[in-house]
C-alpha cells in the first residue's frame, strides 16, 4: 500500500518525536538506543527524498492540521527553501548520530540517552519549522526548537554550562517575545493573512515606512540568526558537547534562523518590496558589519570551538546579506549558503571533537605537528576550510559567487567589497590551523608523532562531510535548481 506524501509530510515531522519515546524506553541499552535514533534518521531522510522527487514532479503538497482563527491555522507546506533545510537537516542528523556514537562513548559523556532524546525533538522541530505553510506555524516550532535544545547546551550539568544555558535562553526568548512576535501580529494587522506567498504578502499600497519598521522586527526578532548585537548565545553555548556544537551551527538552530530570514524576505515580503524599504540598507549594513566583526573576533581566539563559533557568526551574516540584497542571485546565494556552510562547519566542529578526545586539546596554540599524529583529521578541517573561504574544491565557492553577483546586480559595491575582505579574513583565521598542524617548523620532527586518530565512528562521520563539501562543488545542480525555484511558481523547480 503506497502512502501519499501528505501522509509523508506528517511523519517527517512525527516520526522523531516518536522516536525520543523509543530513545527513552531503551536507554539501559546503548546499542539499541542508537539503532532506533539511526533507524529513525534513515527512515526521515528517505521520507525527505520522497517529497523532494514529488516537488521535481510539480505536485503540490500540503497538510492542515488545526484551525485556532479563521485565516490563523497550523498548516505545512512544501516549497523548494523548506525542501533545502529539510534535506540538509535530515541527512546530517543521520551523520551527526554516526559522530555522536564515537564521540560520547569515547568521551564518557553523562546523560547519553537524555542527549539522542532532545536530538530526536530538535530534528522533528526542523522539519516543521521547514514545512511550516505560514508564520503562525513556524513561530510555535521555533520556539519550541529553541526550548527542546536548552537542555543539549547545558548538557555538561557545570556552572560554566548552566551560565551558557541563561545567555542561550535569554537572548533567543528575549528576542522571539520583544521582536519576533510582534513582528508577525503587525503583519497579520497590516497584511491580513500570515501565510508564505511568491511574491509577499503586502499589498501594493501598503505604508512602506510601516512595513520597513516591520522589517526591522523581523531581522532583530530571529535571533537564530545571530545577527549583532544579538549574538553572544552562540560562543556562549560552545560549553556543550562537541556533537551539540554541530547540531547548534549546521543541522538545527542557527540554520533555523537564517532560513527563517530567507524565507520572510521572500515570501512574506518579496524581493521587489525590500528594494523599496527605507530600513533595507541599514539592515544590510548591520548585516555586512556582523560579518567584518564576527570574523575579526575570531582571529583573537585561541580556542578552537570559540573561533569556530565567531566563524558562525559571520557566515550566518552571508545568509542575512543574501536576503536583503533583494535579487534573485542574492537568495539563490544565501539559500545555497545554508548548504555549502552547513556541510563545511558541521566538518570543521567534527574536526575540533575528534582532536578533543584524540588529542585532548581544545586550543589552537597547541596543535603544532598533529596532522602527523590526525593526517584524516586535519585533511577534512584544511578542505572544509576551504568551502567555508569559497575557494575550490569547497561548494562554498558557488554560493559566494553568487552572493557576489548579486550585489552585483542591487549595485551594492561596498557589500560586494565586504564580501572579498571576509573571504581574506577566513583565510586568516582558519588556514593557519592546518598549517601550523602539518608544517610544525624545524623544531619538530613528523618521527615524533603516532598516528592516534578520534573513534572510527567520528572518523566515517567527519569524512563523509568532506566529501559532501566537494561533491556540493563538483555537483551544486540540484541544489542550484531547488533555490532558483524558490521565487517560481509555488509547486515548481527552476521553473519546470
Amino acid at each position: 500500500m503506497s502512502i501519499s506524501l501528505e501522509s509523508i509530510l506528517q511523519l517527517c515531522i512525527v516520526l522523531p518525536l516518536f522516536a525520543t519515546l523509543g530513545i527513552v524506553v531503551t536507554g539501559r541499552y546503548p546499542n539499541l538506543r542508537e539503532a532506533v535514533t539511526i533507524g529513525t534518521s534513515l527512515v526521515v531522510f528517505y521520507f525527505v527524498l520522497q517529497l523532494y522527487y514529488g516537488l521535481d514532479r510539480g505536485e503540490s503538497i500540503s497538510v492542515q492540521w488545526w484551525q485556532l482563527l479563521p485565516g490563523l491555522q497550523l498548516s505545512f507546506t512544501i516549497e523548494p527553501l523548506g525542501m533545502i533545510f529539510a534535506l540538509i537537516a535530515s541527512f546530517l542528523w543521520i551523520i551527526t548520530t554516526v559522530y555522536s556514537i564515537g564521540y560520547m562513548r569515547a568521551h564518557n559523556e553523562k546523560n547519553q540517552t537524555r542527549f539522542y532524546a532532545f536530538f530526536a525533538i530538535a530534528i522533528g522541530c526542523v522539519m516543521a519549522i521547514a514545512f511550516a505553510g505560514n508564520l503562525f506555524t513556524l513561530f510555535i516550532f521555533y520556539e519550541i526548537l529553541t526550548l527542546a535544545t536548552y537542555p543539549l547546551v547545558t548538557h555538561a550539568g557545570t556552572e560554566a554550562a548552566r551560565k551558557g544555558g541563561r545567555i542561550y535562553l535569554g537572548i533567543l526568548l528575549g528576542t522571539s517575545i520583544a521582536f519576533f512576535l510582534l513582528a508577525i501580529v503587525s503583519t497579520w494587522f497590516v497584511a491580513g493573512t500570515l501565510d508564505f506567498t511568491t511574491g509577499g504578502v503586502f499589498g501594493p499600497n501598503a505604508n512602506t515606512a510601516v512595513v520597513g519598521a516591520i522589517l526591522v522586527l523581523f531581522i532583530f526578532g530571529i535571533g537564530k540568526a545571530a545577527i549583532m548585537p544579538f549574538h553572544r548565545w552562540l560562543p556562549a553555548a560552545m560549553v556543550a558537547p562537541t556533537p551539540v556544537s554541530a547540531l547548534l551551527h549546521a543541522v538545527a538552530v542557527v540554520k533555523a534562523g537564517v532560513f527563517t530570514v530567507l524565507k520572510v524576505s521572500a515570501l512574506i515580503f518579496g524581493i521587489d518590496l525590500l528594494q523599496e524599504l527605507p530600513t533595507t540598507q541599514a539592515l544590510l549594513y548591520l548585516a555586512a558589519a556582523t560579518v567584518l566583526l564576527s570574523s575579526l573576533v575570531a582571529m583573537r581566539q585561541d580556542n578552537l570551538k570559540a573561533r569556530l563559533a565567531y566563524s558562525t557568526v559571520s557566515q550566518l551574516g552571508y545568509v542575512t546579506i543574501g536576503a536583503l540584497l533583494a535579487s534573485s542571485s542574492g537568495i539563490i546565494g544565501g539559500s545555497m549558503h545554508i548548504a555549502m556552510h552547513a556541510f563545511a562547519k558541521i566538518t570543521l566542529f567534527f574536526c575540533a571533537g575528534a582532536i578533543l578526545v584524540a588529542a585532548n586539546k581544545t586550543q589552537i596554540s597547541q596543535m603544532r605537528g598533529l596532522g602527523y599524529q590526525m593526517p584524516i583529521t586535519m585533511a577534512a578541517f584544511f578542505i572544509a576550510s576551504l568551502s567555508i573561504i569559497g575557494i575550490p574544491p569547497g561548494g562554498g565557492t558557488w554560493s559566494k559567487w553568487y552572493l557576489l553577483v548579486g550585489s552585483m546586480e542591487s549595485q551594492q559595491w561596498i557589500i560586494m567589497a565586504v564580501l572579498l575582505v571576509s573571504s581574506l579574513l577566513n583565510i586568516a583565521y582558519l588556514l593557519p590551523i592546518p598549517i601550523r598542524a602539518f608544517f610544525p617548523g624545524y623544531q619538530t620532527s613528523p618521527a615524533k608523532f603516532t598516528i592516534k586518530e578520534a573513534p572510527l565512528a567520528s572518523l566515517i562521520a567527519l569524512s563523509i562531510t568532506t566529501v559532501g563539501s566537494v561533491v556540493l562543488f563538483v555537483y551544486p545542480q540540484p541544489l542550484y535548481e531547488l533555490a532558483s525555484g524558490i521565487l517560481a511558481t509555488p509547486g515548481t523547480i527552476h521553473g519546470k
